[in-house]
């Protein structure tokens, strides 16, 4: 893939859900807005790349997805009744594109409202996360069933009942009471986007830098709404302190390089600072939830300035409140290598068996334990839980760095 094509790609994924905003701002129709949507984008990736960028990409992306809408709510004269009706209540500058060049703040505004209206109440938390992966945050279907060990068959019916719930609801930013209720889903939804650009779950690259921002960019916008809410400064300085280490996790020819063995002068440590600052405050907000708790563990890991100046202990005490707390299996694992650092990898190791069926199949149970074993010395177990890792997962970066752990043990 050449850089013209990637650039195209990120350029469509920015402007993706505030096409989306726009139309259904103005139609309604969330599902076939956004498969028109889909549409557009399909065009634009097969004509930018040979003919150029459009002076307004924005407004070139809301006029094709705009015709291709009508010409489907055209073919049935009900759907033509309601896309009247709509047109007739909706001041025609709502949908206006801005002049080539020009930017317009209800853009980012319309993305922070489709947020919110993925999280509708009435849908299932599954759902909410769902749907606002695949119109906010543009992962696939396949991607988003792989975050969540499901087929990709079952995603696709979860995505499409989720379009349908919401179907008809008025786009606008939801008032004080309703926005508290769906908070916890938008969080978890931008954890999740957050995840899945620092480390893909499947391709050739190892960081998606572009869901990162976008993931921290909407993250800062809810902070705008509610800046003393303790879990969203808390989710925003993980966010931070996550990605801040992010320039040190790759080589040269993208090989993964583990934390204990990252250039930490390579360290963002602006963002870091920043990070740090919104732990004390968010801790400061009231009980510590997950978003806190991680973010603190997340500082403790930035503050050394070797790896084997890491805090391990007060990184397992803060684990022990966090699975406490929220008995995440991820989680418990994160707590397995804390174990392990303090205690010995045999302890550590008895955590990991402990999540076997809570993990089943997942190539991290793998990865911590084929790294345990050999800090245990067994290379032989440690091979084959490198391979077997390996085999587990879809990221080509994380391919090559288990098998390559695999080859050095070989006898």
């Amino acid at each position: 893939m050449d850089r013209r094509t990637t650039d195209v790609e990120d350029l469509l994924r920015r402007h993706a859900p505030q096409v989306l905003g726009a139309l259904v701002r103005r139609y309604g129709h969330f599902d076939a807005a956004e498969d028109a949507v889909q549409e557009a984008l399909l065009a634009a990736a097969q004509q930018w790349p040979e003919r150029g960028l459009p002076d307004n990409p924005r407004g070139w992306l809301i006029r094709i997805a705009s015709r291709r809408l009508t010409d489907q709510l055209r073919s049935d004269s009900a759907r033509h009744r309601r896309e009247r009706t709509a047109a007739a209540l909706t001041p025609r500058d709502a949908f206006t594109a801005p002049p080539p060049g020009e930017s317009r703040a209800p853009s980012e505004d319309d993305t922070l409202t489709l947020l919110f209206l993925c999280c509708h109440p009435e849908l299932t938390p599954a759902a909410q996360v769902a749907l606002t992966l695949r119109a906010v945050g543009g992962l696939t279907t396949a991607e988003i069933a792989r975050a969540h060990l499901v087929t990709e068959a079952t995603m696709a019916q979860r995505i499409s009942r989720a379009k349908q719930k919401v179907r008809g609801e008025p786009f606008r930013r939801p008032g004080p009471a309703d926005r508290d209720l769906r908070l916890a889903a938008v969080l978890q939804v931008l954890y999740l986007i957050f995840n899945e650009g620092y480390t893909a779950t499947s391709g050739s690259d190892l960081h998606r830098a572009d869901l990162a921002r976008e993931a921290i960019r909407l993250t800062r916008s809810v902070r705008v709404l509610l800046p003393k809410e303790g879990r969203v400064a808390g989710l925003l300085a993980l966010m931070l302190l996550t990605e801040a280490r992010s320039a040190a996790r790759s080589g040269p020819d993208g090989e993964l390089i583990p934390l204990d063995e990252q250039e930490r002068t390579r360290w963002d440590r602006a963002a870091i600072a920043e990070g740090a600052a919104l732990v004390e405050e968010a801790l400061s907000e009231g009980p510590a939830g997950s978003y806190q708790l991680q973010a603190a563990i997340a500082a403790l890991h930035c503050e050394a300035e070797r790896a084997e100046d890491t805090d391990w202990p007060q990184i397992l005490a803060l684990y022990d409140i966090l699975v406490a707390r929220a008995p995440d299996p991820m989680a418990a694992l994160g707590r397995a290598v804390a174990v392990a650092m303090v205690h010995g990898p045999r302890a550590g190791l008895a955590e990991v068996d402990a999540l076997s069926d809570r993990l089943a199949g997942n190539h991290r149970l793998d990865a911590v334990r084929a790294h345990l074993l050999e800090k245990a010395g067994d290379r032989e177990g440690a091979r084959a839980a490198y391979r077997l890792a390996a085999d587990r997962t879809l990221s080509a970066p994380e391919i090559r760095y288990l098998q390559m752990r695999a080859a050095r043990l070989r006898p």
